[in-house]
């Protein structure tokens, strides 16, 4: 079969390649993908840490060519939607049943596609908030793949949002996703009129985490789960600690996920798209041979909302 898989040298750094079939254990489905979503850090990893023959691939979605031979999980013919920790930019997936969801008729593979690693992790960041109603949440990086989630599903659960991004022509698409306010700022500093925060969600790190952890209201929350900014964030502790309370929670969804299977949280995110409180903005679709090109136009940060590509 073919897969996309990585190069240290040429032009390309994904390419479509021969690879051996997958052979599926006794709780493993076998899964042609129709389609699969890109993430930045998968991206991030191929091309500044360039490996040959490297398979990435985190997030996918298709049909159950043959189910599971210990009877667990989804029948054949069954549309699913999976995470795996690598290889799912292929034509067909062997994957354990505690890491697959069937998709509901009225939620497209394409759209399924977009929930593995965004969905998770918003769905896990906004759960250490605990009850979110009528409590305020900040979601720095509102307009990325996580924040566009976590905004849609924050106002679902009846918190007070407030989304941050770092251009302002991305404000109408975050008030789009359910955002109350929208803030435009680099390191949060213009935030602190607008908090104090029961939860602040944190995916850009540096200055803004440290500005973050100071607007914390009391046994307020902060996840950080990402630092896109590449810095380390100093931090004056005294405005942390006597907020009282105040905790910092560090969120890597393949930890998380060791606890809890895909397959549950996946299966509550599905279920939020069918009840129409989520619509996963997809801002491109392609084939999956140009996945060379998407990828790094991701990478160089020209896409803002998920990219997906489609096998056949």
């Amino acid at each position: 079969m073919r897969a996309v898989v990585t190069r240290s040298t040429g032009n390309e750094t994904f390419v479509l390649s021969q690879v051996d079939d997958p052979s599926p254990g006794a709780s493993e489905a076998l899964v042609r993908v129709e389609a699969f979503s890109l993430n930045l850090g998968e991206v991030r990893r191929a091309i500044t840490q360039p490996a040959d023959g490297w398979r990435p691939g985190w997030d996918f979605a298709g049909v159950v060519e043959r189910s599971a031979a210990d009877g667990s999980g989804p029948p054949t013919g069954a549309r699913v939607v999976g995470f795996v920790e690598e290889g799912a930019w292929a034509e067909a997936i062997a994957i354990s049943t505690r890491s697959i969801a069937e998709i509901p008729a009225s939620v497209s593979i394409q759209q399924a596609s977009t929930l593995p690693v965004a969905g998770l992790t918003a769905l896990k960041a906004l759960e250490k908030g605990g009850l979110l109603v009528g409590k305020k949440v900040l979601i720095n990086g509102a307009s990325g793949g996580v924040g566009h989630f976590a905004c849609q599903l924050a106002r679902a659960s009846g918190a007070y949002v407030v989304g941050a991004v770092r251009r302002d022509e991305l404000r109408q698409q975050v008030l789009d996703d359910g955002a109350h306010q929208v803030i435009v700022d680099a390191d949060l500093s213009s935030a602190s009129s607008t908090g104090p925060f029961d939860l602040v969600l944190e995916s850009i790190g540096g200055a803004a985490l440290a500005t973050a952890l100071t607007m914390l209201a009391r046994d307020g929350v902060c996840v950080s789960y990402g630092n896109s900014a590449r810095q380390p964030a100093p931090i004056d502790v005294s405005k942390f600690y006597l907020t009282g309370r105040p905790r910092l929670e560090g969120l890597f969804l393949v930890s998380e996920l060791r606890y809890e299977p895909p397959a549950l949280g996946l299966a509550r995110l599905l279920r939020a798209i069918e009840a129409g409180h989520v619509v996963p903005r997809i801002e491109v679709q392609a084939p999956w041979v140009e996945v060379d090109k998407i990828a790094k136009s991701l990478f160089e940060r020209q896409v803002s909302g998920k990219a997906v590509l489609n096998i056949g």
